[in-house]
């Protein structure tokens, strides 16, 4: 996910966008234990993209005080 795509979301869209990232990375992370996982390297991806919505929402919350 592109940071543009994330800034041009509403805070409530960013939230929700935070809580299905982190629903995902709850998945993969039971696979993980379980031995499934296809795709290691997802989890950095998901990492990298819920930094950046929590960055980007704390910005939009400065901002808007």
């Amino acid at each position: 996910m592109k940071p543009n795509e994330i800034k041009n979301m509403t805070i409530a869209e960013i939230e929700n966008k935070l809580v299905s990232l982190r629903e995902q990375l709850f998945k993969l992370r039971t696979e993980l234990t379980s031995g499934r996982i296809e795709r290691p390297s997802r989890f950095r991806f998901l990492r990298h993209d819920i930094a950046r919505c929590c960055t980007i929402l704390k910005e939009k919350k400065s901002e808007g005080q």
